[in-house]
């Protein structure tokens, strides 16, 4: 392998159903940034059938050219048919930097193509940057069960390969002027090639909420003591037109479903209003929510780490400072 040979950054945009998924335009966006850095092109790769429409989007939100694949053996993700020609895009033109987002999908597709495209692959990252003294890809990203962060380098095999997780990158704002570098390839895949075939699709209808979508998040933690400790979060949540979050302590006592866990091993969240509920504060749960707009900690600990970083802090029992908080909130409607 001459890795000299291997130009540009490379990102995979998940779409499903013909919507464009949201990690996408947070990996172009943090894509732009290192593509920025190496002086390359930002390349977006989208498979698919009837995906013109997406194309042209993808263009808008920092993609110098899109590359995509339009077949109706596409439609649906299957693990063979997404391999075999991504693949041969990527042994083909050469990427030296190749993203997808830790989805369902990205976590399935990335380490097959790694395998066939035999380089390396650092799963799940919350961090990606340049050496500026060797160009390589810096992959970070949490290790030994959130209590470490490990920053990986893969500087002998090309591409450099990193599922990100979904809420760790702001995506760009939407351009008016568009790259007209949008190139309809021919999906070189049959039937054949596919091991699976996908007779339907059923959706689960699930009673969740996206807390990387919440505008306003308010996440208890071990001080709240138990599960009917949140039955007071949740109403001033709906007072605040909010969402109950938790940390990973809350969610291993069973207390919140794990689908609402902020932090390292749970989501990275970027809400205006933030309101930690007897959450210490460890780095792991800091890590997924420090870029909040305004963060209100209440906490019995004065020296709790999360004190240090909140805009405002509330030292007290949250059982008397939560329903107060929820009396003033009543008297201003």
């Amino acid at each position: 392998m001459n890795i000299a040979d291997y130009k540009g950054v490379w990102v995979f945009a998940e779409q499903r159903d013909g919507e464009l998924q949201k990690v996408a335009l947070e990996l172009l966006g943090k894509g732009r940034e290192l593509a920025d850095k190496l002086k390359v092109d930002l390349t977006a790769i989208l498979l698919g059938s009837d995906i013109d429409d997406i194309a042209k989007e993808l263009s808008a939100y920092g993609a110098d050219k899109v590359l995509y694949a339009d077949s109706p053996l596409l439609k649906h993700y299957t693990t063979d048919a997404y391999t075999k020609v991504i693949s041969e895009l990527v042994e083909e033109k050469k990427p030296e930097v190749l993203l997808i987002g830790a989805s369902f999908i990205g976590r399935d597709l990335g380490p097959r193509l790694a395998a066939k495209l035999v380089t390396g692959l650092t799963a799940d990252c919350t961090g990606l940057d340049i050496d500026a003294d060797t160009n390589n890809l810096m992959m970070t990203r949490p290790a030994f069960g959130g209590n470490l962060m490990a920053t990986i380098v893969c500087g002998d095999h090309r591409p450099q390969m990193s599922t990100v997780r979904p809420g760790v990158f702001e995506k760009l704002k939407k351009a008016d002027v568009k790259s007209e570098k949008i190139e309809k390839l021919s999906a070189n895949i049959s039937k054949e090639d596919i091991k699976v075939d996908v007779q339907e699709v059923i959706k689960l209808a699930k009673d969740t909420v996206d807390i990387g979508e919440a505008k306003v998040i308010i996440s208890g933690g071990r001080g709240i003591g138990d599960k009917e400790g949140f039955k007071v979060l949740q109403e001033l949540a709906d007072l605040l037109d909010g969402t109950v979050g938790g940390s990973r302590a809350a969610v291993d006592n069973g207390w919140i479903d794990k689908n609402y866990q902020v932090g390292q091993t749970g989501k990275t969240v970027r809400p205006g209003f933030y309101i930690a509920v007897g959450i210490s504060g460890a780095i792991q749960h800091l890590a997924g929510m420090q870029d909040s707009g305004y963060i209100l900690a209440i906490n019995k600990d004065a020296d709790a780490p999360i004190m240090k970083i909140a805009d405002l802090a509330i030292v007290g029992d949250y059982t008397k400072v939560i329903p107060e908080l929820i009396i003033q909130i009543k008297a201003l409607n």
